[in-house]
């Protein structure tokens, strides 16, 4: 299993990461570190191990970087894929500053996610 994250989100996907490991299930987690220039290289190399991929950010799911990570991952390790690449970011919506844990991507989220990329 291989989740990519942003630097914002350091502690959640630690955390759920944690999760799946009581579950026997091994994630790589990435930290991308940059948004531009990002190591293209260590996500290819890594999906290409692991057939796996989570994107997870901040940003609204459409338009987000997690789309240009996910076209080139795509296109660089097609044949490689064990499940489809899941995003998990923000909504397609105005960023609600009172609703913010509802918004963004939490460890339940990321969670769900890897169990349903694991089960695919």
């Amino acid at each position: 299993e291989m989740c990519i994250r942003d630097r914002y989100q350091r502690r959640v996907h630690g955390e759920a990461a944690a999760m799946a490991e009581k579950d026997g299930i091994s994630c790589e987690v990435i930290d991308l570190q940059t948004l531009y220039p990002y190591d293209g290289e260590t996500l290819i190399k890594s999906l290409n191990k692991t057939g796996r991929c989570i994107i997870s950010h901040e940003a609204p799911v459409t338009c987000g970087l997690g789309s240009e990570l996910a076209a080139i991952l795509q296109e660089k390790c097609f044949l490689r894929l064990e499940a489809p690449l899941l995003r998990i970011c923000g909504y397609d919506t105005p960023f609600p500053m009172s609703h913010e844990p509802l918004y963004l991507p939490d460890k339940w989220k990321i969670y769900d996610g890897i169990k349903k990329t694991m089960n695919y």
